[in-house]
């Protein structure tokens, strides 16, 4: 007996791995166990896939090939809720369940949450030597992981540490008070009761409001500890919300690139050496530790612009001008680094900047503290302290109308920064290959003038020959000067824009979670005018997307800021490089001048 189902609703599939589905549609089941909420079949198209079991209808009818293969069969069940059965099915009313489905199972080759961040596939330094193994640190102290059970059954909390939580009671969640998880409200009923009305969750639950955790905090689901040094406080500053400043700032330096070696020369790195300034202390790091510092920092903190990193390379790694730019582009990494009020004191950025090279298990254990770090997804939101008080208070619409702003901003930046990196980056080619070879094609034609003059034996054309010959030298020279010139201009600015593309890229999830918490206030608000949810339920939601709010506002601002010191001492450097070269142009210009004072 082949296994097939019904469609009984119309489905889009939105995701790799899911297949679409028509009303009535006949599909062939792989299995006829669900995936947390999820069957595995072929649609009448071939297409084979995942789809909500709530949307089809399992019927038997005989056959005689067997079911095609599950490859999902062995999938560990465990950490999504279970996909609630849909209502009855009514021919007069085809509507699909208006509960939320779950994501499919683990182990499903989704991306990660913002999209940018890819970790080192063998392109570039692995993760190959003894600094990383796959256990874990459960037993180790220290560890991040470790949960304080007695504290919170006491609802206390450790020193130092704070209970936080933003669970409403009843819960928020969308299948409301009083029923299991995986069944749907009864129809009718008090269904309507005004304390019954909850905000709906998104569909789409791989967007990166859901992915970020920004909708399980607002919803009110976010619960934890929070310890003094994860606190994040946003200020009112002049410009309006600021991170607070970092008390003790400091720089840190990445010089003298080398080469070494591992498994007796079979194994070839370069090594960075990092000198911060608050400790003095130097160490070394290759790409994949930054790599990985990357990885974690972008997963922590969805609403800060983590600076990207220098792109990897495949091949050429080993190159003098290769590494020389990746220098170049850790630097400005760096320095962005340092400069954030929230990312420079972040424990894992300073476990990467203070560890001693030599120091396997200290590297080891900082590793896997920061990887069992807690507070992220809903609960990094809990870590966020914003004003409180009078004029403390954030505008929805107001809030709205600069996200939007800087929207805009940053769409036309990222614009303007593209047409200028492609037109420097032109430019630069014809100083290295065309202005070079024309002139140094004007100093050969100047030469052979001079060859031709030398013919001639008398002694009074032997100083023009002289100082025609020294024209065509330095026009040789002139040609060498363009050459060289886009690494003192040129090259800085297109390092500059690659960092602040890396920003532009990462604005737009930081704005989706913004915006997110924006439209579940509106819906909270509707629910109070249409007396289906009490005021109290929503004012948390709209204080929950004040936290966020503020925060994407700080963070905003520190763009702005940092934008301008960058830019201003970009210009200034470029137009003194300019300068120089010009006058180094000139200076050549009057020397074959004075040449011909003597004929």
């Amino acid at each position: 007996m082949a296994l097939r189902a019904r469609a009984l609703y119309d489905f889009r599939s939105e995701n790799p791995g899911e297949i679409s589905l028509r009303e009535h549609e006949v599909l062939s089941l792989c299995s006829e166990q669900d995936i947390e909420g999820w069957l595995e079949g072929i649609n009448s198209r071939g297409d084979r896939g995942l789809f909500p079991a709530s949307y089809v209808q399992v019927i038997r009818a005989p056959a005689a090939e067997p079911p095609p293969p599950a490859r999902y069969a062995n999938v560990p069940v465990g950490g999504f809720e279970p996909l609630p059965p849909p209502a009855a099915f009514k021919p007069a009313a085809q509507q699909p369940p208006a509960e939320p489905f779950p994501p499919p199972p683990a182990g499903y080759p989704f991306p990660p949450y913002g999209g940018s961040y890819q970790p080192s596939q063998g392109s570039d330094d692995d993760w190959d030597d003894d600094w990383d193994d796959s256990s874990t640190v459960a037993d180790e102290p220290g560890a991040l992981g470790s949960s304080y059970p007695d504290y919170e059954a006491a609802g206390g909390g450790a020193p130092g540490r704070y209970r936080l939580s933003t669970r409403s009671e009843p819960s928020l969640g969308p299948r409301g008070a009083g029923h299991p998880p995986g069944h749907p409200h009864p129809p009718g009923g008090s269904g309507a009761a005004k304390s019954s009305a909850t905000v709906s969750r998104n569909l789409n639950r791989f967007s990166t409001f859901v992915k970020s955790g920004g909708e399980a905090f607002v919803l009110g689901e976010a619960s934890g500890f929070v310890k003094d040094g994860d606190k994040l406080c946003v200020v009112l500053g002049s410009r309006g919300p600021e991170w607070q400043e970092n008390p003790y700032p400091f720089q840190c330096s990445i010089e003298d690139p080398t080469k070494q070696t591992k498994f007796k020369g079979m194994k070839s790195y370069i090594a960075y050496k990092l000198v911060p300034s608050h400790t003095g202390q130097q160490v070394h790091r290759r790409y994949k530790h930054f790599d990985w510092l990357y990885g974690r920092l972008a997963e922590k903190f969805p609403v800060i612009s983590v600076p990207h990193l220098p792109e990897k390379q495949a091949t050429g790694r080993f190159e003098e001008d290769f590494i020389s730019k990746r220098r170049k582009g850790l630097a400005w990494w760096m320095d962005h680094m340092c400069s954030h009020p929230v990312l420079a004191q972040c424990d894992a950025f300073q476990h990467f900047l203070t560890c001693p090279s030599t120091d396997e298990k200290a590297w080891k254990q900082g590793k896997r503290k920061a990887e069992k770090d807690e507070m992220v997804g809903a609960n990094f939101f809990l870590t966020i302290s914003v004003p409180t008080g009078p004029g403390a208070s954030l505008d929805l619409q107001e809030v709205e109308s600069q996200v939007d702003g800087f929207k805009a901003f940053t769409k036309k930046m990222d614009e303007s920064a593209l047409q200028l990196n492609h037109t420097a980056n032109e430019f630069a080619r014809k100083q290295v290959t065309g202005f070079k070879k024309e002139y140094q094609k004007v100093g050969h034609s100047f030469k052979c003038l001079s060859q031709a003059f030398e013919l001639d034996q008398q002694a009074f054309s032997a100083g023009l020959n002289q100082a025609i010959a020294f024209t065509a030298e330095a026009y040789d020279a002139i040609g060498d000067l363009f050459a060289d010139q886009p690494r003192q201009d040129l090259d800085p600015v297109m390092d500059l824009l690659a960092l602040y593309q890396g920003h532009l890229a990462n604005f737009p999830d930081i704005i989706h979670v913004q915006k997110g918490a924006l439209t579940k206030v509106k819906e909270s608000k509707r629910h109070v005018e249409e007396g289906k949810m009490e005021l109290q339920k929503a004012e948390g939601i709209q204080e929950r997307c004040n936290i966020i709010s503020f925060a994407t506002l700080a963070e905003i601002n520190h763009f702005h800021k940092i934008r301008v010191r960058d830019f201003k001492s970009q210009m200034q450097h470029f137009l003194q490089q300019q300068i120089l070269f010009f006058q180094k142009v000139t200076q050549k210009l009057e020397e074959a001048l004075h040449k011909y004072d003597s004929v």
